[in-house]
């Protein structure tokens, strides 16, 4: 039986990566879009290029900060490919800045895209798992919910509670063989990434012994691994891909 993976935020950077990757080992590919816009561009993209690789992916549009939307998106897809079998909550955003300026919009946009969306998709997805007896749920934070980070307070603590979510879901879905699991990417060259000035480029790229960013492809290489047949025995697990820079 073909697997099917969904992926939010699956329109460009990380989750454009991840998508090409795991259709590359076979998966089927559901592509969540925040609109319709996104769908039709980046979306239309990822689809064909997971197409030409030789398995069906299909666009899904839903803001996955909204628990009825999530809802929504998972019975269509499952409707569609009869199956999810990898999860990968990849959608995220940014609204920076220091403590003493943030304003409580940003922290709300930030922490309900990146931090409940997580809720939402693992509460939606998990009962088809389980009844499956098989699924791998991966869940994208990152070096700043480990380490913190000047300046992204309200990201930090959305990628900080995936952790939370992470070890917790390991030990609830376990029993009926689904595993959790997080990766924590430090600096990885993406459209957010791309936006930074470039004096700022070379003070991170100075950070991490590697002395560069990653490639979404790389990260993308790990999720692979979580959502393989050679990690059925990984579960509660946080990897850091941060080429050194956190050590």
């Amino acid at each position: 039986m073909t697997r099917t993976a969904l992926i939010t935020g699956a329109s460009q950077g990380l989750g454009a990566a991840m998508a090409k990757k795991l259709a590359e080992d076979g998966f089927q590919i559901a592509i969540n879009c925040y609109s319709e816009v996104e769908a039709n561009a980046g979306g239309a993209q990822v689809k064909a290029a997971c197409e030409a690789i030789g398995v069906r992916a299909e666009c899904f549009v839903a803001d996955v900060s909204s628990f009825e939307a999530c809802k929504e998106m998972v019975k269509q897809v499952k409707e569609t490919f009869g199956s999810i079998d990898v999860l990968v909550n990849n959608a995220g955003i940014t609204k920076d800045g220091l403590i003493a300026r943030m304003s409580e919009e940003q922290f709300d946009i930030v922490t309900n895209v990146n931090y409940k969306s997580v809720f939402n998709m693992i509460r939606q997805v998990s009962p088809i798992m389980m009844k499956q007896r098989s699924g791998r749920i991966i869940n994208v934070s990152s070096v700043a919910g480990l380490y913190g980070n000047a300046g992204q307070f309200n990201y930090s603590a959305s990628k900080a509670g995936i952790v939370g979510m992470t070890l917790t879901a390991a030990k609830e879905l376990g029993p009926r063989n689904i595993t959790v699991n997080a990766i924590a990417p430090g600096f990885i060259q993406t459209p957010m990434t791309d936006v930074l000035p470039e004096d700022i480029k070379e003070t991170c790229k100075n950070a991490v012994a590697l002395k560069r960013f990653g490639t979404p492809e790389e990260v993308a290489s790990v999720v692979a691994f979580l959502a393989g047949d050679g990690a059925s025995y990984v579960s509660g697990q946080v990897i850091v891909i941060d080429g050194a820079m956190t050590m």
